[in-house]
């Protein structure tokens, strides 16, 4: 019997990795935003050097997208151009957050990008992984599940997107200090995590022994059930007092974490 809380499973989708590929980078959380330029300038750095085949984004890699239409001015035209020239070294490929849900079809075809579903059972390096964002399992938010289950109906997204683009911007501002104060609040220890009852349900569903997500923060990987790890990637924050970030490489040899790439 289902545990209570637990959701029906979701749809697995699966992609196989070309046969050349032999490196895949992971990340997530970036929280692009116009006050972090060191943010942004060590993805650029990464994804012009690194000596990935791919680089899969498992969401929130914007703080806040509020519709396709803003990647032609500002701070968005310049993260669209930045993505569209790494589309041109390698192979990306997008999953939403819950930061960057409204990413839309025209935004990724015009940068050249991979939409990814989630959840997405990927097949690469010899690996069988299950990549999610992560926030779809934090079954413990209850408010923050009502809210996201509101907010991704196709009647929500057109009311949104229906809204003129500095309206948009101004509510998605305030829905994000909102946001942050009450996590300041909260304090990290007392985040939502993972509902690991449900993340194995889904690894055992999906036939799947490695589970990588986002969303929660708390790098590091753990053993979750007999054979089964999830692997949780990091935040970026180079403009913090403590600056952080970190790469979950995928190879032949199996997982491994890295700093993000460097000029030689």
């Amino acid at each position: 019997m289902d545990r209570p809380g637990a959701r029906p499973l979701p749809q697995f989708w699966e992609f196989a990795a070309p046969e050349a590929w032999r490196t895949v980078d992971f990340i997530s959380d970036l929280h692009l935003q116009a006050d972090h330029p060191r943010t942004v300038e060590a993805l650029a750095a990464h994804l012009r050097h690194t000596p990935a085949d791919a680089v899969f984004i498992l969401g929130d890699l914007f703080e806040a997208w509020v519709g396709d239409d803003a990647r032609h001015e500002g701070f968005e035209a310049g993260l669209t151009e930045l993505l569209s020239d790494a589309a041109s070294r390698r192979s990306l490929a997008f999953m939403a957050g819950n930061r960057d849900f409204l990413v839309g079809a025209e935004m990724l075809r015009d940068c050249g990008i991979m939409a990814l579903a989630d959840p997405t059972v990927l097949v690469a390096c010899g690996e069988r992984l299950l990549l999610t964002h992560g926030d779809a399992l934090c079954l413990e938010d209850t408010a923050y599940q009502r809210f996201r289950a509101e907010v991704r109906t196709e009647r929500w997204c057109r009311d949104f997107l229906a809204r003129p683009l500095a309206e948009r911007r101004a509510l998605a501002a305030r829905m994000r200090d909102a946001s942050m104060a009450h996590q300041r609040n909260q304090g990290p220890e007392l985040w939502a995590d993972v509902d690991l009852a449900s993340a194995a349900r889904w690894m055992h569903e999906a036939g799947t022994p490695v589970l990588v997500h986002g969303h929660t923060h708390r790098p590091g990987n753990q053993e979750i059930a007999p054979g089964l790890l999830r692997a949780v990637l990091s935040d970026w924050d180079l403009d913090a007092a403590t600056p952080r970030a970190e790469v979950l490489r995928l190879t032949r040899f199996g997982l491994e974490r890295v700093a993000p790439a460097r000029p030689r």
